[in-house]
């Protein structure tokens, strides 16, 4: 499987997406530091919201296949200015993450990952698995064995398990928003 670095502000669904991707049950941590796991680098998002720590996103982006920019729907602004990926040597897609948030706009979210310069955009939701699918076909190499057999599998809810304060999701596991 390619190697992916996920890089996006603080929340924004970096580390819950890496869960998703490999099937896990969902608990939200803080990302404190630069973590490897197999194929993901998961990234702290306080890299990308302070200009002096966001260069060690750069020299961290040279382990990685592919670099993908991370915007949750209901962002009230893009992280990334007008062709950011151009100075990226490596192919960068855009994941438009909490597709399924009540007040989110994955519309917009999309439009600024493209003109971020993303060459591909992935909408997903790490909660229902919407997404996640089409996400690791982009990402399988020949010979690659995924967590699951078929897109109806990778596409089920995921069991969730949040310690958030003032977690607005249901934490059942089913997808569905509480009011």
């Amino acid at each position: 499987m390619k190697k992916m670095i996920l890089v996006g502000r603080s929340e924004c669904g970096k580390t819950t997406l890496r869960q998703a991707l490999k099937g896990e049950t969902l608990h939200y941590h803080k990302t404190q530091y630069v973590n490897h796991y197999d194929v993901i680098i998961d990234t702290p998002g306080e890299y990308a919201e302070t200009g002096t720590l966001g260069r060690a996103l750069a020299l961290y982006s040279y382990e990685a296949d592919v670099t993908a920019l991370l915007i949750n729907s209901n962002e009230p602004y893009s992280l990334y200015p007008p062709c950011c990926a151009a100075v990226n040597c490596r192919p960068t897609i855009g994941i438009v993450t909490q597709i399924d948030a009540p007040d989110g706009d994955p519309d917009r979210a999309e439009r600024w990952l493209r003109l971020a310069g993303c060459e591909k955009v992935f909408r997903v939701s790490s909660y229902t698995g919407e997404g996640i699918w089409q996400l690791l076909e982009y990402l399988r190499e020949p010979g690659d064995v995924l967590p699951w057999d078929n897109e109806e599998e990778a596409n089920r809810a995921r069991e969730v398990l949040s310690t958030k304060a003032n977690d607005s999701r249901d934490v059942t596991g089913d997808g569905n928003w509480e009011e």
